[in-house]
């Protein structure tokens, strides 16, 4: 199951109070208190070793380690800093501060709580003009803050269709994916990827129905998923009673959700071509003549291999 939207809860660690301590030893009335260590900070950071949310389902809450307290003639050591590892594509939304940072490549990093600040020991409070040798300083608490992570899918490119056009069984050819695959009547609940030879990355859209730029079924969740695809491989079946207000059904569904995605390169995909008469194919194909459509059958290994050809082509 792709877990691709949670929320958590961030807080940095407190700093550490300052030392009261006199001199090197005992019977020393000299001021000598360090100060304590700063607390450590929670980040986030994208990492292409990670393919979902699913580590955030059940643990929620986060904090960065708290800053040790000032010693005799010592400083207290910072706590440590916590990183959380998401995938490229997450949207980190900051529920409290109201701040959206994207992490699209590997590496990318937010800090989303900062520590608390030291605070000073009673040596700091020691100067020529004066002495305050039992005045020290307690560490600051950590910011805290509420956080909802948002997986946007980075592929290359993204299969989308009506429910059951094959684009699972698709996807498992072209990239050995095992997504799950059966003839359903309704739409499955979340995407795939797939990896093809070159390395180019494959995002199966879960089937769009009507509506799904308003939020029927699940759609505007799986839309959101296709935002950063560079090309849009839209799969209609070939046993199609209508093609073309399937066809039209799902570029209705783009041009209202928006974020520009009908204005995206667009290849015709006709699947499940060993279903029909070579003949009724063609007629069906000749519907969009203009946008020079493509066909295929799992099946068929040669026009299999033909179309991992095509579409390494198509994004050069």
């Amino acid at each position: 199951m792709l877990i691709d939207e949670v929320k958590i809860s961030v807080e940095g660690g407190k700093g550490g109070k300052g030392g009261m301590t006199f001199g090197e030893g005992k019977f020393s009335n000299m001021p000598s208190g360090g100060e304590g260590g700063n607390g450590g900070s929670v980040f986030v950071e994208a990492s292409s070793s990670v393919l979902d949310l699913g580590q955030y389902r059940f643990q929620k809450d986060f904090q960065g380690g708290d800053g040790e307290p000032g010693h005799r003639n010592k400083d207290g050591k910072d706590g440590e800093d916590v990183v959380l590892k998401v995938p490229r594509g997450t949207v980190v939304h900051n529920l409290t501060s109201g701040i959206d940072n994207e992490l699209l490549n590997d590496g990318d990093r937010v800090q989303v709580a900062h520590g608390g600040l030291r605070g000073r020991g009673n040596r700091a409070f020691s100067h020529a003009r004066g002495s305050e040798p039992k005045r020290f300083e307690p560490g600051k608490p950590g910011f805290s803050a509420k956080l909802f992570l948002e997986l946007q899918l980075i592929a290359d490119i993204g299969l989308l269709g009506l429910p059951n056009v094959g684009k699972s069984s698709l996807l498992n050819t072209l990239t050995k994916s095992r997504s799950k695959v059966a003839n359903y009547n309704f739409t499955t609940l979340e995407p795939h990827l797939g990896v093809l030879e070159n390395g180019s990355i494959m995002a199966d859209i879960p089937g769009i129905i009507e509506g799904a730029s308003e939020g029927k079924g699940l759609g505007t969740k799986f839309l959101r998923h296709i935002r950063r695809t560079k090309i849009l491989l839209h799969c209609i079946s070939a046993e199609s009673a209508d093609p073309i207000a399937d066809y039209v059904t799902i570029r209705n569904e783009l041009q209202q959700y928006g974020h520009s995605l009908e204005e995206r390169k667009e290849q015709i995909l006709f699947t499940k071509a060993d279903m029909v008469d070579p003949t009724e194919l063609k007629k069906r194909m000749a519907l969009f003549k203009k946008q020079k459509p493509w066909s295929v059958s799992v099946l068929d290994d040669a026009g299999v291999k033909e179309l991992k050809k095509n579409l390494i082509k198509l994004l050069d």
